[in-house]
């Protein structure tokens, strides 16, 4: 990676490749968002006082169940509600990861939005039909969203050039970041004003809108783009000259299971995604035990550590890039600081929410750094398959990420135990938890991390399945 071919750099956001990286960063805010908002919608959706409250209607006039339906739903429903779109995720993540090194790019994420986004301006009447078929379109909407989140990073094979792989990635990925942020924003103002199916009907448009943009403007391959300047697409092409060859070949399964770095990179993670879901799904009940304060600024405590990992994010894609460039360090370094950064920072942060916050706001600065921090990891680890093998990247990536989410759904699982079996030392339990799976994380990482294309993801490979 150190020697590759310096082409002339075509400087400027305004090129093609960043605007294509700022798009999916956009495309991702919204599938983000349309995923998100249901965990605020619920609380308006769902009558949530006596259960004999639907027998003492005339407080509430016609037009307010018109423009607040409410819905009996049980907490055990309204927790099948939550997941099941992540159980959709999951389902697809594998063939979209095959798929993607097949068909085009371009059509499977601008189908797969669009298809999110009808589906979110469902969700409304789909809730008056019954909650068995709001189940089926989350689903569904999951299917789509795991395509979108899937797909798209088969782009980048032949639109970054690898001296900004780190800083495009991140881009586009921090949307992921920045949606919960806006949705906790803006959300609870939507349901007072305009009711809470507006807020569904909202993103949903706005996932319309984004597709016609997407359908329009995006090319698979920038040497078809009938609209990039010729000195970015040479930069581009000639950039990738020495990278393997995209062409697909059979998948080297056994090599792959054998292939120490991989196995590094997918308990990366895991790691990761337990972290993450951590901090992201526990920080208001962490809020609401520690501070003690109203829903709202619950809200607004619990929205601040999305912006800050968004900005985290974008750092570490310019910073790994930035390094990467200037020859400071090489790529397995970059990797490697930037992993144990995202992994490592976390741990710190968490430790010293445990004994170091005595009074508000040490509490929520610490709580901040540790989620905003987790984000270091999108100029590591989580891109390290397209250095490795960015013939198998879509495939690779959908693999990883199957992996990861099983650390996610384990994650929430098992801290939801230890809430209830031990209230007065859970979050010790919790935290010291988190901190031993990514410091063997980190561990193994650098350990076996690998920075250039394996044997087994070059041209000449022909292992069969």
């Amino acid at each position: 990676m150190d020697n590759q071919l310096h082409p002339k750099k075509v400087r400027g956001f305004c090129s093609f490749r960043y605007g294509l990286a700022v798009l999916l960063h956009f495309c991702n805010v919204v599938i983000a968002a349309q995923r998100v908002c249901l965990n605020l919608t619920m609380v308006a959706m769902v009558n949530r006082t006596d259960p004999q409250d639907l027998t003492n209607t005339s407080a509430k006039t016609e037009m307010d169940y018109v423009k607040n339906p409410v819905y009996n739903w049980s907490p055990d429903i309204q927790g099948i509600i939550f997941s099941s779109i992540f159980y959709g995720i999951l389902a697809i993540q594998i063939p979209v990861g095959y798929l993607s090194g097949i068909y085009s790019i371009k059509k499977m994420v601008g189908s797969a939005l669009f298809l999110s986004s009808v589906l979110s301006l469902f969700i409304p009447r789909a809730a008056q039909v019954g909650k068995t078929l709001i189940i089926v379109c989350r689903v569904a909407q999951g299917m789509a969203q795991g395509t979108v989140s899937t797909a798209q990073h088969e782009m980048w094979i032949k639109w970054a050039p690898p001296l900004e792989r780190g800083r495009l990635t991140s881009i586009c990925l921090s949307g992921f970041m920045l949606a919960p942020f806006i949705v906790l924003l803006v959300s609870g103002f939507i349901c007072d004003l305009l009711g809470w199916p507006m807020v569904f009907y909202i993103f949903g448009a706005y996932g319309c809108v984004l597709c016609l943009i997407w359908f329009v403007l995006v090319y698979d391959d920038p040497k078809d783009h009938p609209c990039i300047s010729v000195n970015e697409k040479e930069y581009i092409i000639s950039s990738l000259a020495q990278q393997a060859s995209s062409s697909r070949q059979s998948l080297p399964i056994k090599a792959m299971l054998k292939s120490l770095p991989l196995w590094a990179i997918s308990l990366n993670g895991f790691a990761f995604l337990w972290t993450n879901t951590l901090l992201v799904t526990y920080t208001p009940t962490f809020i609401n035990t520690k501070l003690h304060v109203d829903i709202k600024q619950n809200g607004l405590l619990s929205g601040l550590p999305y912006l800050f990992a968004c900005i985290c994010g974008l750092l570490a894609g310019q910073m790994s890039d930035y390094f990467l460039s200037r020859n400071i360090f090489n790529i397995l370094t970059i990797r490697k600081l930037f992993t144990t950064l995202g992994l490592i920072s976390p741990v710190i942060f968490s430790m010293c929410l445990l004994y170091l916050s005595f009074n508000f706001y040490s509490t929520v600065i610490f709580l901040t750094l540790a989620n905003a921090t987790t984000s270091f990891c999108l100029g590591g680890g989580l891109i390290n398959a397209l250095d490795i093998a960015p013939r198998y990247y879509g495939f690779l990536k959908a693999v990883t990420s199957v992996i990861g989410m099983i650390g996610g759904i384990s994650c929430s699982t098992v801290t939801g135990l230890i809430l209830s079996q031990d209230p007065e030392f859970s979050w010790h339990k919790i935290f010291f938890l988190m901190a031993g799976i990514n410091v063997t994380s980190i561990t193994f990482y650098l350990i076996f991390a690998k920075g250039e294309i394996q044997e087994w993801a070059t041209e000449r490979q022909n292992t069969r399945l």
